[in-house]
């Protein structure tokens, strides 16, 4: 792989002098890489095509946002880092090889730094604060100008059929193992009922979906927010959802593909954080029906993302990479755990989005 991208891409850039290619982060989709030469860096992606069936529309929605925040940064009206596209010799978005896929560069930001773990109510409040910061910059960004990437990418209903489907195939014979959890995803119709009520009333705006902990940058000298990233799943949706995955990688005190299910739950002291930060810089451009909706959110992201790693669990790990064996049925098992700890603490969590 090293050797493709000194061969065959880095020249796209203008880069033939001695570069040093290293991995980057542990993303579970694409794969990354930071690249080093005597002139400068930046960020390489090879984008999973099999994931991302069109990629052409990935990269032109990221320089949409790009070209969007950049001009509320200029105005004064944007305060963090923009992630934004480095464009080849030939001024492409992207090279695409015959043989070799589909890669992309962007900015590397020095003195970043990200965390995959939540450990106190500061580092929470302050990503949300950000990701909050970053909706409410593209609040005025017509969400028709972004295409969707992934269509239906947030949608429970279908991910529910996915399961369902996964387990009449039982392709790789893994029901076996995982047929309690299969079971507790499948009986949540209640969750189904009431996110049909709740969609039709939502607006569409433009959303990260993906706010993850990881998918926030700290400036690692004092540790404020930097900048947000991967945007590759920016697209159509409700706020909601990106408040749900705030909840579901801020508050449990484990990352997300721990086994130790016994310590895996919702910290409250971390979902009231999350809730500060994230209204104080959104909560003027929510609507009240949106406001409401946070908790939903919440739940369906938890769920459908158990949803999704059990899903590919039973395919045979096609979508996700994994590091071991039992990999998404153990991450499987974490959200879903995490999923009941929300639903035993509602009374009290709703409090803190009053």
């Amino acid at each position: 792989m090293i050797d493709l991208i000194r061969q065959q891409v880095l020249p796209h850039f203008g880069i033939t002098e001695s570069a040093k290619v290293v991995p980057l982060g542990n993303g579970h989709i694409n794969d990354t890489f930071l690249v080093r030469w005597p002139a400068g860096e930046m960020v390489l992606q090879r984008i999973n095509t099999q994931v991302f069936k069109l990629p052409n529309v990935l990269v032109n929605n990221a320089q949409t946002i790009a070209q969007h925040l950049n001009s509320k940064l200029q105005s004064g009206d944007y305060q963090l880092k923009v992630v934004e596209p480095v464009l080849t010799q030939d001024q492409a978005l992207f090279v695409e090889l015959d043989d070799g896929g589909f890669w992309r560069a962007i900015n590397y930001l020095p003195h970043s730094h990200s965390i995959e773990v939540v450990s106190d109510e500061q580092q929470a409040e302050s990503a949300a604060k950000a990701f909050g910061h970053f909706s409410c910059a593209l609040s005025d960004l017509d969400a028709q100008a972004i295409e969707d990437v992934i269509p239906q990418f947030h949608h429970l209903p279908g991910r529910i059929e996915q399961l369902k489907a996964a387990v009449e195939q039982d392709v790789v014979g893994r029901l076996g193992q995982c047929q309690s959890w299969v079971d507790m995803a499948l009986s949540q119709s209640g969750l189904l009922q009431e996110l049909a009520r709740v969609s039709d009333q939502l607006p569409l705006r433009i959303c990260h979906n993906d706010t993850k902990i990881n998918n926030m940058l700290y400036d690692k000298r004092d540790m404020t927010s930097l900048a947000i990233i991967d945007l590759d799943t920016c697209m159509k949706g409700h706020l909601m959802y990106d408040f749900g995955d705030m909840v579901r990688t801020f508050t449990s005190p484990e990352e997300e593909d721990s086994t130790h299910l016994d310590k895996v739950n919702v910290r409250e002291s971390i979902f009231a954080a999350i809730c500060r930060g994230y209204l104080s810089e959104l909560g003027h451009v929510l609507s009240e029906q949106e406001k409401q909706s946070l908790w939903l959110g919440a739940r369906v992201i938890c769920l459908m993302i158990g949803v999704r790693f059990l899903t590919d669990y039973l395919n045979g790990d096609v979508y996700f990479h994994v590091h071991r064996d039992n990999h998404n049925l153990e991450r499987a098992a974490n959200q879903f755990t995490l999923y009941q700890s929300l639903l035993s603490q509602q009374d009290t969590l709703k409090q803190h989005l009053q």
